[in-house]
């Protein structure tokens, strides 16, 4: 029926396939599950809901949660690679150790081990069409820049900035050749260098059309952002710039945060 809204897709229980240490900070968790096979090819860089059980929790008595209820925990993470003929996905957790639930889940998860998910929605960049890129992330927003940066056409051009923990953090991310790729290593990053705002205030002045997918802890946001529409005016349909985690707030805090700013 014309004008008809969407039907709200509902969650779904996946079973975990593997699981492995990409690199020292960041956990690949591969998801199967036959709903994967009908979800929309290109979702890579699409944020989505991960569901929780809780330690212990049979994957019986999550179902029936998933179903009627509590809500169980969810985090927003994004699909980084999904094999649709196989039925499987995977999700980059970075690994905070067992304080946050998501990280304390991956870092437990074992083949057999089970989620709820929900989702993806619409990947970030749907279209390229600028004379040159800006791509900036730290740890938590990896996997959202290497989907972008591997989405882009071969010929683009640009720079490309991540804040990693350690400097074997470091990812092989097939960008295209001419974006040039800058590996800011920070140990502590609760603690802002200021390093990748400096570097990104530099690179992204330049002649031609300019398109921006950054995203990373709020901070660094707030000041790109003032910086690409206020300074340089970047129109903001030509810049995907996201808050994805604020130091010192948990993700349901910094999500209310987020809903407050826009109202």
């Amino acid at each position: 029926m014309s004008g008809a809204s969407k039907p709200k897709r509902t969650s779904c229980l996946l079973d975990v396939s593997a699981v492995s240490y990409l690199t020292p900070n960041m956990i690949r968790v591969t998801l199967t599950g036959p709903e994967i096979g009908e979800m929309e090819n290109g979702c890579e860089g699409a944020n989505c809901k991960i569901m929780l059980p809780e330690p212990g929790q049979s994957r019986e008595q999550f179902s029936g949660q998933l179903r009627d209820g509590p809500r169980p925990t969810v985090r927003t993470y994004t699909v980084r690679f999904m094999r649709r003929d196989a039925n499987e996905m995977d999700i980059d957790f970075v690994d905070h150790g067992d304080a946050g639930p998501a990280s304390a889940w991956a870092r437990a998860a074992t083949p057999g081990a089970f989620c709820g998910f929900a989702g993806p929605g619409p990947v970030k960049i749907a279209s390229f069409y600028a004379d040159r890129y800006l791509v900036v992330a730290d740890m938590s927003a990896l996997p959202v820049a290497a989907a972008t940066l591997e989405a882009m056409p071969r010929g683009a051009k640009g720079h490309a900035i991540f804040e990693i923990t350690d400097a074997d953090d470091w990812q092989d991310i097939d960008a295209p050749f001419g974006v040039k790729q800058h590996w800011i290593v920070n140990a502590h990053p609760h603690r802002p260098t200021g390093e990748v705002v400096k570097l990104a205030r530099q690179l992204a002045v330049g002649q031609g059309r300019l398109q921006t997918c950054i995203a990373g802890e709020s901070s660094m946001i707030k000041e790109l952002r003032q910086f690409l529409h206020n300074e340089l005016g970047v129109p903001r349909e030509d810049t995907y710039i996201s808050g994805y985690w604020k130091i010192g707030l948990i993700e349901d805090e910094h999500q209310k945060m987020k809903r407050a700013e826009l109202a």
